[in-house]
């Protein structure tokens, strides 16, 4: 090793000379651009400082405000053994026996083509029973239609 560095000690030194003469030579040509062109730099700077305020305001206002609001529903504990239909409410609400059924498929939290299939019916039967039941439930969606329908005893 040492004998390394003596044969090569001339190109070493030129070596490392050139590297810090080019070092030195960036760091004035830095100087330099810093200097001549200071009020760029400082606006630059200035820009890139309220971009960045401006995205992060932009997000603070854009974000909504989230607030949890708890809803309880009511539970009702019916046995399937122990359920009677409500024959008054069917007949004052109009339900026909196949919207019936279609509801209490929908209650067991079947799509509308897996109950089409159980039905052994069209995909658009099923949307028009479905739409039926909801119209003469005056509800806007099957969840809500499944809870009065259990609360009005017409499925358990």
């Amino acid at each position: 090793m040492l004998d390394f560095l003596k044969r090569n000690k001339p190109i070493l030194f030129y070596g490392i000379s050139l590297a810090f003469l080019l070092f030195l030579l960036k760091w004035l040509e830095l100087r330099f651009i810093i200097i001549n062109h200071a009020s760029e730099v400082y606006i630059g700077a200035i820009a890139v400082l309220f971009t960045g305020l401006g995205i992060w305001l932009a997000l603070k206002l854009i974000s909504p405000k989230v607030e949890t609001v708890v809803v309880e529903k009511p539970v009702y504990l019916t046995n399937r053994t122990d359920f009677s239909l409500n024959e008054d409410e069917l007949a004052k609400i109009g339900l026909s026996k196949r919207e019936l059924e279609v509801l209490q498929l929908m209650a067991e939290g079947l799509s509308n083509q897996e109950i089409a299939s159980r039905l052994y019916v069209s995909l658009n039967t099923v949307k028009t029973h479905s739409s039926k039941v909801l119209e003469k439930l005056d509800v806007k969606r099957r969840t809500q239609a499944i809870e009065k329908a259990k609360r009005l005893s017409l499925i358990p």
